[in-house]
């Protein structure tokens, strides 16, 4: 932030209420976007040309699956410039308008191009540890019947995480910039009609969402059909295609790296800054949320976009290529297993169903249409219905989508049925996810009983609230689990009984049958992320409608888009933990496989009764339970020199609160956006370096004591107990968070007391308990875990 932040040349601030400090620097753009602005459009569009044309060709020597899946991504990205140049279109409203959206972009760009620095330095030194890892490490039985050598293989892991981490950190930039550009046309809407608000802030989610998906899907298939044709993979001498997927694993570990401390950082600000505005401005000074006169407002909005969007982009991106990834792994294991003649339909199924997603996602984006003469949602339309409609809509096209991928991609003479059991597999994940939405709804939207339970049990103040959404929380744990346990037994039987079997004729299509439902729960990720995207939109266009003092009305139009955006955000939290539940579970197989591959022994299970095992276990669930203090530990900090702050302002400048003094919003800015980079250090390091450090430890100590698998089998333990601790804690923490916030919305509408009232400052207090809760741990958690998962698959010598 500049000088202009603290002495603006504006007049005296009670003549001009509604006119802010001028706090934007020089516009910051990616250099990536400099570089190709400085090009001649037309060589420019030569270039892009003759790339398409040699990306075509590579993918035609691969395979005509991969030339559909580069048609698909592309035509993806065309519809969403079409959304982009949609909502760009529409108007930003009013000057003091302007102003603020122009404040919350300056900051949370310049925050993301911080934290961005900051973590792809933390990105190159990882890759160099890689390397010499990699370098130093055996090779496997595969690798050295195809030749590749220890340094082809380590130079292409590390090039693989380093794209992952390169997308992953594009996927966040990409939620960033829409959001910031969205939020002050649905402010403007909102002057007019609610159902244009709601249509202008889905429609910018969903580019977002296309973009992200495209890209995760794009960038494998890239990597894939590079390998290809580079390694000449299933040419005489070289690399078979059943384990071509192993090398793209670094891909999934970068995305996952650069996921969790984009959901670190950007938890920790959007958090912190929303506690210290809550706290001192709420109950303290009783003045309403995002009013213009508490100096900590800007930087709660910056937030939403670095936390909500920003993150949110790179933790689906991260989710959607581990899931990809890991079922290519299995689906190459089990046809080398059955001896399929042409397994490249079993490796690239994955692909092909993400790329239905762009499609019929797209189509979900697009039901959603402005209805003209509508008036303020609440009145006549529910938005949360309107939305539900769209995934309804998208929900129907998945299922017969994904049929059709099956009976194209997995069908073989070896098992003429064994496509209509895949079938049913992602049926079973797609009603999983289907079931984890209206699960995580029915404890977090304020028209179903346990919220209301909850704001009921502020009237008799703090301290029953806390205990009320406490085990809210835990309770909200129950039903999910059980809906994850019967989808992984059921795809597992379907797959089993598929018909497909190995060398002996055991059954081997259980595990890739889990895989299968993993992509069925994820087959309208697209649309989900859009939902997602709506919510921090939403609650942005209500803080510029609130500091820009537009009237009542148009007010109450963003109050409950927001409010519905909290919902929306829970749900697909909980869609996110239960993908990332399966995805874990196939990742874990794919450890196991590749340890008995080095190892040259079979390595299926794990006995928990031997000692060490089992504190490998307690040790992973140790890891999910102090990860999770830190990271609240740190918002609790950081909103501790915000309310210092925001305090010292209220005391020095008592005009404040008259319109006489301008609040000094750029100085809460620098508290929150130091504080966030300094605070998500520790857990994501702790993250990162607990499997790697108990790994070598105990697989010295197996050395010493001729246990030669020990430290395999202690990281194994880990990564089970940690999977299963941090599903729980994760769900847990997210539906709280949730639950404690809609509970102090549903007051705020005008229910017991209404804003201002003894129920609605213990609301308040609980919903700044629930910050951290729903925004930094528990979103963490679920990147955690695959993090934990796809690190152990890439570290896997390391162990032995």
């Amino acid at each position: 932030m500049d000088d202009d932040v603290e002495g603006g040349s504006l007049g005296p601030y009670q003549e001009r209420p509604r006119t802010f400090p001028n706090m934007r620097t020089k516009p910051y753009t990616p250099l990536i976007f400099r570089l190709l602005m400085r090009i001649n459009s037309r060589v420019l569009l030569v270039l892009l040309i003759l790339g398409l044309g040699v990306l075509f060709y590579i993918g035609a020597i691969t395979s005509p699956i991969i030339v559909f899946v580069y048609a698909v991504c592309i035509v993806s990205f065309f519809v969403s410039i079409y959304l982009t140049k949609w909502v760009l279109s529409k108007d930003e409203g009013p000057p003091e308008m302007v102003q603020i959206s122009e404040a919350i972009r300056d900051g949370a760009e310049g925050f993301f191009r911080t934290q961005y620095g900051t973590i792809s330095k933390m990105a190159v030194l990882l890759g160099l540890v890689i390397l010499i890892i990699y370098l130093l490490r055996s090779t496997s039985p595969q690798q050295e019947s195809s030749g590749l050598g220890r340094a082809a293989t380590a130079y292409i892991t590390v090039a693989s995480f380093l794209l992952g981490a390169i997308c992953s950190g594009i996927a966040g930039y990409v939620g960033m910039w829409v959001s910031v550009r969205a939020n002050v046309r649905v402010s403007s809407a909102a002057r007019r009609s609610a159902r244009e608000a709601l249509q202008i802030a889905v429609r910018a989610g969903g580019f977002s969402a296309l973009v992200v998906v495209g890209m995760a899907v794009l960038g494998i298939a890239i990597l894939y059909s590079t390998f290809y044709v580079w390694l000449g993979v299933d040419s005489t001498g070289s690399m078979k295609i059943t384990d071509l997927p192993l090398l793209l694993v670094g891909y999934g570990f970068g995305a996952s790296f650069v996921a969790l401390f984009a959901q670190l950082g950007g938890g920790i600000y959007t958090k912190a800054a929303d506690v210290g505005a809550d706290l001192v401005g709420k109950v303290e000074q009783g003045i309403p949320e995002d009013d213009p006169r508490n100096p900590a407002v800007i930087a709660d909005l910056v937030g939403d976009n670095v936390g909500d969007c920003a993150a949110r982009g790179a933790d689906l991106f991260e989710s959607i290529a581990a899931e990809i990834i890991s079922a290519m792994i299995l689906g190459g294991t089990m046809a080398q297993r059955c001896k399929i003649e042409d397994p490249s339909g079993f490796i690239l199924f994955p692909l092909v169903v993400h790329s239905f997603d762009l499609v019929i996602s797209s189509v979900g984006i697009f039901s959603i249409r402005n209805t003209r003469g509508s008036g303020a949602i609440g009145v006549l339309e529910d938005p949360m219905a309107i939305l539900q409609n769209g995934y309804s809509v998208t929900i129907l096209l998945a299922v017969v989508t994904f049929g059709l991928s099956t009976r194209w991609m997995l069908y073989t003479e070896q098992a003429p049925s064994a496509w209509l059991n895949f079938a049913l597999c992602g049926l079973v994940g797609i009603i999983t996810a289907y079931l984890f939405v209206c699960i995580t709804k029915y404890y977090t939207d304020y028209k179903h009983e346990p919220v209301r339970t909850l704001a009921l049990a502020s009237s008799t103040g703090h301290g029953t609230n806390i205990i009320a959404g406490v085990s809210l929380g835990l309770e909200s744990t129950a039903l999910p689990v059980l809906v994850i346990s019967v989808s992984i037994v059921s795809a597992y039987w379907l797959g089993q009984t598929s018909g497909l079997v190995d060398e002996s004729g055991s059954p081997t299509g259980g595990l890739f049958g889990t895989a299968v439902a993993t992509m069925g729960m994820l087959s309208t990720a697209a649309y989900v992320l859009t939902m997602d995207m709506f919510g921090p939109i939403a609650d942005n266009a209500g803080g510029i409608v609130e500091m820009s003092q537009q009237p009542e009305s148009v007010r109450q139009i963003t109050d409950v888009l927001d409010a519905v955006g909290n919902t929306t955000k829970a749900t697909t939290k909980g869609f996110a933990i239960g993908s990332a539940a399966l995805a874990s579970f196939l990742l874990f197989s794919a450890y196991m496989d590749e340890v008995g591959s080095f190892a040259h022994v079979k390595f299926h299970q794990v006995d928990i009764a031997i000692p060490e095992v089992f504190i490998g276990g307690l040790l992973g669930s140790m890891l999910i339970f102090l990860f999770s203090a830190w990271a609240c530990a740190a918002v609790g900090r950081s909103a501790q020199e915000v309310v210092n702050e925001v305090r010292r302002q209220f005391i020095e400048r008592p005009g404040i609160m008259d319109y006489k003094e301008k609040p000094d919003y750029g100085r809460c800015v620098s508290i929150v956006a130091s504080a966030s980079l300094r605070e998500m250090i520790k857990p994501g390091v702790l993250a990162i370096i607990s499997p790697i450090v108990v790994g070598i430890v105990f697989r010295v100590l197996g050395y010493y004591t001729g246990q030669p698998l020990l430290g395999a089998k202690v990281v194994a333990s880990m990564l089970m107990f940690a999977t299963v601790s941090g599903i729980l804690m994760a769900l847990f923490l997210n539906t709280a968070g949730g639950a404690w916030d809609n509970a102090k919305k549903y007051i705020e509408t005008g229910a017991l007391g209404g804003k201002g009232s003894e129920c609605h400052k213990a609301a308040v207090t609980g919903d700044t308990v629930g910050d951290p809760f729903k925004d930094t741990a528990g979103p963490s958690l679920h990147v955690l875990i695959k993090m934990l998962a796809t690190i152990t698959l890439v570290m896997a010598p390391v162990f032995l």
